[in-house]
């Protein structure tokens, strides 16, 4: 005999689990650890579950998790009262012009940089350019209007293509 419990996990599974994997990697690229990664992730399933009853399938799962996974990654840097975020915010105009960026650049170079933006700026660069949201999905996931988020992108990028020229003339 199925219980209707067992057909709600199978959709759970079915509808959510695919996603583990790239929520894994922006929660580790936004966290710093992997550490955290996993627990974020963890909680962000064990709300996806408890509201599960509340999702209406054919909609966008991915966005709707991703949506959950920022938030509780806010709630995180709140509760540890991370002080480095709040030290990076507001630094835009600490860089100056520099050459093009190499082409020789590893992705551990691409990921450290990336890591050194403000929060508002990696996350939607992340969203934007590693997991390929559009502006109207980055806008709803992040409770932001569709312009702030383009604003947003284009100054995350100009930030991260002034650390990336400064990252390969440090290097030769």
């Amino acid at each position: 005999m199925t219980s209707s419990r067992d057909v709600k996990v199978e959709d759970f599974e079915s509808a959510a689990l695919p996603y583990i994997n790239e929520l894994y990697r922006t929660a580790a690229r936004l966290s710093g650890s992997r550490t955290d990664a996993q627990d974020l992730v963890q909680n962000v399933y064990l709300q996806a579950w408890r509201s599960f009853h509340r999702f209406e399938p054919g909609t966008n799962c991915r966005a709707w998790l991703f949506k959950m996974l920022l938030n509780e990654i806010r709630h995180h840097r709140r509760r540890l009262n991370n002080s480095r975020l709040t030290a990076d915010n507001g630094t835009l105009n600490d860089t100056a012009f520099e050459e093009p960026v190499s082409e020789v650049l590893t992705d551990e170079d691409v990921l450290a940089a990336l890591g050194t933006l403000a929060e508002e700026f990696r996350e939607v660069v992340l969203l934007a350019d590693v997991e390929d949201f559009a502006y109207k999905q980055i806008a709803e996931i992040l409770g932001i209007p569709v312009g702030t988020v383009m604003s947003r992108l284009s100054r995350g990028r100009k930030q991260l293509r002034m650390k990336l020229k400064g990252m390969h003339r440090d290097a030769v």
